[in-house]
């Protein structure tokens, strides 16, 4: 549960609730949080399931490579690569951006021409701090699982606490008439939020990455998944609450709107304290993202569909340190020199693509005689559940924008010339069945 939280709590928590609640939803917002969640649980439960039955790093990709085959487990791979690797360049540039302001309390400066991505009209070629960032969470997580989590886990604590005092402190300066009109934007708005906050709770799927490295597979997985998925919604919707009634809705279209809040009510040292836990916050993301990049390249290379070095394991911290040093030399270059605005929106794609194809895959799961779940999670009123879960994901898919659409397609197109031109004549899973021929 620490590492999924690590994950899905993040920049979302002290950003979302604002921005999304100026702009779309109003103090809808708390609907719009709790619709997002309900479409997430449904996947989770799917995800639980595979996890249980299927306890092996990969994911999404190893799920499907097992009940659909490889060519459809291999575009789920490069989906999670998409979403995997864009969300840690871009949380990292987040945090460099945070890190630069906070120094700068204590007079500080980064010198500007290393303080963005590549950008000569604005006077920035490198962003170090984001670089820097990426190598160190890199570093952490080479020296073995059991150190790593003990971080994120500390992290993860001092993050909820943090949280929790903005929620306590808040509490006193809500002002009812702050939630009138509760929806602005009719229910339309709504919709649209939750389609928005969906950001937020990307990264609850990492956990089942950790499969293969988890004990007692069966109770454990399901556990920490759901249990994300849960204290993850609860704390959204309290923030959402807390914001919309301390500070009108109209007022909250700003970079930090949580610690805007604070400082309009002047509470200015539990606005720094914010500062701090959206940095520790960013933090614990980018290591569950680094952690299962790395677990998902390494499982890619395993299967032979990417260069076979990449599932070298080292002997002395029994972690994929080829694959960990690749997906970190891809992250340190994106977050150094590639301005991402434009593309957190394939994030999105990539997951939303992920957790269709999951939701459906409880069914032929279902029907392998080969595959025992005997004692493990199974998603409830089957097959209606899954199937409901898949048509939900295809739901909020629409309402993204067409330039998603068309550079996940060039994306797709890219993976599919990857697989035809290297992985097809590499598979060991193809090998192996020309062999038995």
């Amino acid at each position: 549960m620490a590492l999924g939280i690590g994950a899905v709590i993040g920049t979302g928590i002290f950003i979302l609730p604002g921005t999304v609640a100026a702009t779309t939803s109003g103090p809808g917002i708390i609907l719009s949080f709790l619709g997002s969640a309900v479409v997430c649980a449904l996947a989770a439960m799917c995800y639980a399931e595979f996890a249980s039955t299927l306890p092996v790093a990969g994911s999404a990709y190893s799920y499907g490579n097992v009940v659909m085959g490889e060519i459809i487990g291999w575009i789920l791979g490069w989906a999670l690569i998409l979403e995997y690797m864009l969300a840690v360049a871009a949380v990292s540039t987040g945090w460099a951006a945070y890190f630069n302001s906070f120094i700068e309390g204590f007079g500080l400066h980064i010198p500007k021409a290393l303080s963005g991505s590549f950008s000569p009209a604005n006077g920035t070629y490198f962003n170090l701090v984001a670089v820097l960032i990426v190598l160190s969470i890199a570093f952490l997580l080479s020296r073995g699982m059991s150190t790593s989590m003990r971080v994120n886990n500390w992290a993860v604590i001092i993050k909820i606490a943090i949280i929790l005092i903005f929620i306590v402190v808040g509490m006193f300066y809500v002002k009812p008439s702050n939630w009138h009109p509760f929806l602005p934007y009719k229910t339309a708005g709504v919709f649209q939020g939750a389609a928005l906050v969906f950001f937020a709770y990307l990264g609850f799927d990492a956990v089942s990455s950790s499969a293969a490295e988890v004990k007692n597979v069966k109770k454990n997985m399901p556990i920490g998944i759901i249990g994300t998925l849960v204290v993850a919604t609860l704390l959204y919707m309290a923030v959402a609450v807390v914001l919309t009634g301390m500070v009108k809705y109209t007022k909250l279209d700003v970079a930090n709107p949580v610690a805007f809040a604070l400082q309009t009510v002047n509470q200015n040292w539990t606005a720094g304290l914010i500062s701090i836990g959206a940095l520790i916050g960013m933090f614990t993301m980018m290591v569950t993202m680094i952690y299962s990049s790395s677990r998902l390249v390494y499982s890619i290379g395993r299967d032979g569909l990417l260069p076979s070095f990449l599932d070298k394991i080292d002997t002395t911290h029994k972690v994929p340190k080829n694959a960990l040093v690749a997906v970190t030399i891809v992250i340190a270059v994106m977050g150094g020199l590639v301005p991402l605005d434009d593309l957190t929106s394939l994030v999105n794609i990539g997951t939303l693509i992920a957790f269709t194809f999951v939701s459906f895959g409880i069914i032929p799961l279902r029907h392998r005689k080969d595959i025992k779940n005997e004692g493990g999670f199974k998603v409830p009123w089957y097959p209606v559940l899954p199937i409901i879960s898949g048509l939900a994901c295809i739901l909020m898919l629409t309402q993204l924008k067409l330039e998603t659409w068309i550079a996940s397609g060039i994306w797709f197109l890219i993976g599919l010339v990857i697989y035809f031109s290297y992985g097809f004549s590499h598979s060991k899973l193809n090998q192996s069945a020309n062999k038995a021929d």
